[in-house]
């Protein structure tokens, strides 16, 4: 079994430039990405099938030598159906982005950037340990006569609290 350098060096080129573009803000461009992977996968599994034979037709004698796989080709037809409704769906995102903003960027979400920055900056952190306590109902005050509001606690809650 040999296998076809040229197509092997195409869907290797295939699924490269796919990727690349998959990763880039216009959905245009990730839709270009998305059929350049699937067509490298395609030839990808077409070359790992082997070289192509006769068809897969066993004769009475059961010989079958120098018959094509059909599993591969078989893969292939349906990679085709699944990248066809792939495309059908990001087409249809791209056309209703470019109705609503007259672009087809992908968009940074708001919220996204608020925990950026949080992260950032790291206030997340002093607010959680500003508002955890060891003790439940201690307000750190250090006199345990006295309750949240500055009132006198009742001996039993001061027993309780201490």
């Amino acid at each position: 079994m040999t296998v076809n350098l040229t197509l092997a060096l195409t869907a290797a080129a295939l699924l490269g430039c796919g990727t690349y573009l998959v990763l880039e803000r216009s959905l245009t461009r990730v839709l270009v990405g998305l059929v350049m992977i699937g067509n490298g996968t395609s030839i990808a599994f077409l070359v790992a099938g082997g070289p192509s034979g006769r068809a897969p037709i066993v004769a009475k004698d059961g010989d079958t030598t120098g018959l094509s796989d059909p599993l591969p080709q078989a893969m292939v037809l349906t990679a085709i159906v699944i990248m066809l409704a792939t495309v059908a769906f990001v087409l249809a995102m791209a056309y209703r982005s470019w109705q609503l903003n007259g672009h087809d960027d992908v968009q940074d979400d708001v919220e996204d950037d608020i925990i950026r920055r949080l992260a950032t900056s790291d206030v997340t952190s002093e607010a959680y340990e500003a508002t955890t306590s060891d003790f439940p109902g201690d307000d750190s005050s250090g006199d345990p006569g006295q309750g949240p509001d500055d009132d006198p606690l009742v001996a039993d809650e001061a027993e309780i609290r201490s």
